[in-house]
């Protein structure tokens, strides 16, 4: 069509690509942000292991001796990681998890290990949950018909979080989803004085096949599945329920528990902490790692742009702490400046 003859088109008054013309520009004006210390690594560690054990489901994560372990976590905290989230496999496993709080349980061994290395310089977090401790890998107590027992295991938790608390943890990290754990966690230490350990309640943790990985990671011994304890997938509220129970039990801090196929329980968990004034975490599971290194190690996506994408997204949700597997990676990259 000859130009006299095309119909105008109009001028655009508004141009927001002006703001997205350079690096630099899309730097200045970003609406969220993150640092290194908002990062939190979760590390493995595995009793009588002799070498570091790599894992074949998550490339670049591995099940640690405690020499390997400490090495490891200097690294994280040097790199300018916030914290560090420690799982604890042992060597023998029972019906109750007697591991969990023996003093030389495999994951006690290692707080204390971490503790007199890096002493303040970072957060230190204990799971506190059996799964990894029981012989039938549920997160708790069975009864004789082979359900959980949720008051029997608050039981369980308070003597868990005893030890860890002496071991050297600074938040001790509710994950099994029983109702009480927080009340039953809190009142445990407060009663033996011990009012500075804080409590990292799971407030939002749902029964994900984005776990899977995970299960490898601590050699799980389950047997059946954990719907009866963790969130259904399909419930929205029953999230701002469980997080508002964990702050009324006296959670210094709630997460929710899987990130990326949750983003809207992260935003609603998130105003929630913003008006109780706690802070809100996410956890970046195995299963949600465990899918971006397959894609990017089969040429589908763009690796190191999807890492800082799905942590950005998690992020953008309102969440102001994401536990994720590549914590050192990001803080080493955002050091040099080369997460753009």
């Amino acid at each position: 069509m000859p130009a006299a003859e095309r119909p105008s088109v109009p001028t655009p008054i508004d141009r927001p690509r002006r703001l997205r013309r350079t690096p630099a520009l899309r730097r200045l004006v970003a609406q969220t942000r993150w640092q290194p210390s908002d990062l939190v690594l979760p590390m493995f560690v595995k009793q009588e292991l002799t070498e570091p054990a790599p894992l074949a489901s998550m490339p670049g994560v591995q099940q640690h001796t405690i020499d390997s372990l400490r090495r490891a976590a200097e690294q994280a905290v040097t790199a300018g990681v916030g914290g560090l989230m420690l799982f604890g496999i042992p060597a023998e496993r029972d019906a109750v998890g007697s591991q969990a709080d023996h003093p030389d349980g495999i994951l006690n061994v290692a707080l204390r290990a971490l503790k007199s290395d890096l002493g303040d310089a970072t957060v230190l977090m204990a799971d506190l949950c059996l799964d990894e401790f029981t012989d039938h890998g549920h997160c708790g107590v069975l009864t004789a018909d082979g359900a959980v027992d949720n008051d029997a295991t608050l039981v369980r938790y308070a003597d868990m979080a005893l030890a860890q608390a002496a071991s050297g943890a600074d938040l001790l990290g509710t994950s099994g989803m029983m109702d009480g754990q927080v009340a039953a966690v809190r009142a445990a230490l407060d009663e033996a004085g011990d009012l500075d350990t804080g409590v990292f309640g799971y407030a939002a943790k749902y029964a994900s096949a984005f776990y899977g990985p995970f299960r490898e990671a601590v050699d799980s011994a389950l047997q059946g599945d954990r719907r009866t304890y963790q969130q259904d997938p399909a419930n929205r509220a029953e999230a701002t329920r469980e997080a508002l129970l964990d702050i009324a039990e006296g959670a210094d801090l709630v997460m929710v528990k899987p990130a990326l196929g949750y983003l809207d329980i992260l935003s609603d968990v998130a105003e929630i902490g913003a008006r109780a004034g706690i802070p809100v975490a996410a956890y970046q599971v195995s299963g949600e790692y465990a899918m971006v290194e397959a894609a990017a190690a089969n040429g589908w996506i763009d690796r190191d742009r999807a890492i800082v994408e799905t942590v950005t997204a998690i992020r953008r949700a309102g969440t102001q702490i994401v536990l994720t597997y590549w914590a050192v990676e990001l803080a080493e990259r955002f050091a040099t400046g080369a997460l753009d």
